[in-house]
């Protein structure tokens, strides 16, 4: 493997076969043009990666516990901004916390709010995965309605999940941080732009990526790539950002793809199929033409 994509992340980590974290972390990582010191929730990034006594990490990292990553990487970096004014450290540095849904929908909610209204100089990236994975598959906020998780069972009195995913975006953007935007593993080079843009902003930045999980959406290891795509051509997943409180679509076209085309892909919405629920496939492609339309009034 190419040395400089290994640079903060090596190869040789556990993670599952057809994972996309792993390609979403070299690529925001391969953008930092200082030293990076790394804060890791707990979750399916960390537990790959820290098998003791091995780390695939290359920089200065830190792993907490599933609600507090933003509270450590405001503790690290507000301890560097004493040592800088005391001259004990003169290097720049910059600060870069990962979590999933626990750490970032749910129950780290609160601990990265307080990190973003306090304006800790940093880059908080959100792997996305829809739920708790790491955990055996579980519902999360971030889980779409109509899906199959373990807690959200498909039965005779239930389609799956019953409630819309929390839109994540809109409320990290309620702390009128100077930038924050939603990418996808798929579009490395939007990616690549997000990630470099993040990386060079003075305060909280926010960069929330599509990451499908080849285990709990029931997908073959070879077809993450594809599906991520579908996700965005379908206009479940949007790509835009929103810099200084002004929208910007990044990837739009005049004939998106029916959601069916998405949902098809995956085993944890095989049962949106059946002849009973196809008024759930109605709905959540409504669900996704109100984000839609919501997105391109905003935007410039």
């Amino acid at each position: 493997m190419n040395k400089e994509l290994t640079k903060h992340y090596s190869s040789g980590h556990s993670a599952c076969a057809g994972c996309a974290f792993p390609s979403i972390v070299r690529t925001v990582l391969g953008e930092a043009t200082t030293p990076v010191v790394i804060a890791n929730a707990t979750g399916c990034l960390e537990v790959t990666s820290t098998l003791y006594p091995y780390s695939n990490w290359k920089t200065p990292y830190i792993h907490n516990a599933f609600e507090n990553v933003a509270a450590t990487i405001s503790g690290v970096e507000k301890a560097y901004e004493v040592l800088r004014r005391k001259g004990k450290i003169k290097k720049k540095i910059k600060f870069v916390a990962f979590g999933g849904d626990g750490g970032t929908y749910d129950i780290g909610l609160q601990s990265l709010s307080g990190a973003l209204e306090r304006g800790h100089n940093f880059l908080y990236v959100l792997y996305d995965n829809e739920g708790y994975m790491n955990t055996g598959n579980q519902r999360s906020s971030a889980t779409p309605y109509g899906a199959f998780t373990e807690t959200t069972p498909v039965g005779k009195i239930s389609f799956g999940k019953t409630e819309v995913r929390k839109n994540l975006m809109e409320i990290v953007k309620a702390h009128q941080i100077p930038y924050l935007a939603q990418a996808n593993v798929a579009f490395q080079s939007d990616l690549k732009k997000k990630a470099q843009k993040a990386l060079s902003i003075e305060g909280p930045t926010f960069l929330s990526v599509f990451s499908p999980c080849t285990n709990n959406w029931k997908f073959p290891t070879s077809q993450y790539v594809n599906i991520a795509k579908l996700a965005t051509e379908t206009n479940f997943w949007p790509l835009y950002e929103i810099e200084k409180g002004k929208y910007k679509i990044n990837w739009a076209t005049d004939e998106p793809k029916p959601i069916e085309k998405f949902l098809k892909t995956q085993g944890r919405f095989k049962h949106l199929f059946k002849n009973k629920n196809k008024e759930v496939i109605v709905e959540m492609q409504a669900i996704v033409n109100r984000e839609w339309e919501r997105l391109a009034n905003l935007s410039e």
